[in-house]
């Protein structure tokens, strides 16, 4: 069966970035914009990894973390997080809100690549 990454990053180049190497290495993926919106989905059908933009509009990074550790479908959902802000209070937060792995932007395509298949299996 096909693993799912689910892909929250509001700059368009780098969602269709992210879609085309996952999809190239047998990944489903899909991309949302908006952090409300894939707030729902993934309480209705939760993927096997998210990726998770820091700086979103509306709802950000660390907002969708805590929802999804605070509620018992999501808690354990492996969610790496990809930012341009990488500052260690960023970090330092990211962790503490019980995030999976951090990178930051920009990012080497074999990096993402080794990171989803450590987080979700090959």
């Amino acid at each position: 069966m096909e693993k799912r990454v689910l892909v929250i990053e509001d700059e368009p180049n780098i969602s269709e970035a992210l879609r085309f190497i996952l999809t190239r290495n047998g990944w489903r993926v899909d991309v949302s914009a908006d952090g409300h919106a894939a707030m729902g989905a993934m309480r209705d059908d939760p993927p096997d990894l998210l990726i998770l933009d820091l700086m979103l509009p509306g709802l950000s990074g660390f907002d969708i973390l805590r929802s999804l550790r605070a509620e018992e479908g999501t808690r354990n959902l492996p969610v790496l997080m990809l930012t341009a802000k990488g500052q260690a209070a960023d970090r330092c937060e990211a962790e503490r809100l019980g995030v999976t792995r951090f990178m930051t932007k920009p990012f080497a395509n074999a990096e993402v690549i080794e990171a989803v298949r450590e987080l979700a299996g090959p």
